[in-house]
């Protein structure tokens, strides 16, 4: 399926393992499948939440071929072909395209600290190198590093960029970029506690977290306020807003892999360094999980 300017829901899939640390395709098809039957606008595959920092390169090489085989064209696949070398971002990037990906998201440079034009340099020399639209990761949180709104200016104009996946959850920074947005440059929620406001601003939707424990409900939320059903949009939001936040009670992927293990979806364990929630966290999150209806 050729990526468009997608608008709506998508999700950031979890990679399941068995329990000793092995990647679960056939969990994997499960949770594709769950994906698409609800609705889901688009499936993210290697992003934070997928754990690829820990896995290697042939498994995330294998876990792409798997999900671009399983989802064969029902709703796009995005790739994260993001690294902190740009050498080997541009070579992920070639091979994931070759592979079948519709998109590709791009993180920025981490630990390195590069200066605005090294980052420019970053995005733009692997976008220059593939055909496929890439899409632009902003998370200081993880990356120590922010990319800077002149950047994101210069980059949006980039003929093979289309959008942003915002996740710094400063909206004062994504003011600074919402003119950016337009037919060729998309703006997508990282943060899924702030899908609205950054809807408010010209936001196509969220790329999401949550959605992998209610997908239904996240492409509903974001169908509703696109379609102008904003005050229901809205009342969803913030009925669910609390289980959204605690899906962050300890560090992404933590609670979602707990989550879904929780409503007997088989997602396991995490890698070393992470590993599974505290008592008490575990506890709060099979709270929100009943409130809502999911255990």
């Amino acid at each position: 399926m050729k990526f468009q300017h997608i608008r709506g829901s998508i999700v950031a899939m979890v990679t399941p393992f068995h329990e000793d640390g092995s990647v679960n395709f056939d969990v994997l098809t499960k949770l594709l499948e769950r994906q698409i039957a609800e609705g889901t606008d688009a499936i993210l595959t290697l992003g934070t939440t997928g754990e690829y920092s820990t896995m290697t390169h042939e498994e995330d090489a294998a876990v792409v071929a798997h999900t671009i085989q399983v989802v064969n064209g029902r709703v796009p696949v995005i790739v994260g072909s993001g690294s902190n070398c740009t050498a080997t971002q541009v070579e992920k990037s070639i091979e994931y395209q070759n592979m079948g990906a519709d998109a590709l998201l791009l993180i920025a440079p981490y630990y390195n600290k590069a200066n605005p034009e090294g980052m420019y340099r970053h995005f733009a020399e692997t976008a220059d190198a593939v055909e496929i639209p890439c899409l632009l990761y902003n998370v200081p949180g993880r990356t120590g590093c922010s990319i800077p709104v002149s950047v994101v200016e210069a980059l949006s104009r980039h003929p093979n960029i289309a959008g942003i996946k915002e996740a710094s959850g400063d909206m004062s920074y994504a003011m600074k970029i919402a003119h950016c947005i337009g037919p060729d440059f998309a703006l997508y929620s990282g943060n899924d506690d702030i899908t609205i406001p950054l809807m408010s601003i010209g936001g196509s939707g969220v790329i999401s977290v949550y959605a992998n424990v209610m997908p239904a409900m996240c492409h509903q939320i974001a169908a509703d306020y696109l379609e102008g059903r904003q005050a229901q949009a809205l009342a969803s939001h913030l009925k669910y807003l609390k289980l959204m936040n605690d899906l962050f009670l300890e560090v992404n992927p933590i609670p979602v892999k707990s989550a879904l293990n929780m409503m007997g979806l088989s997602a396991g364990p995490m890698r070393l360094p992470l590993c599974e929630m505290s008592a008490e966290h575990q506890a709060v999150l099979q709270a929100s999980l009943k409130e809502a209806g999911l255990l």
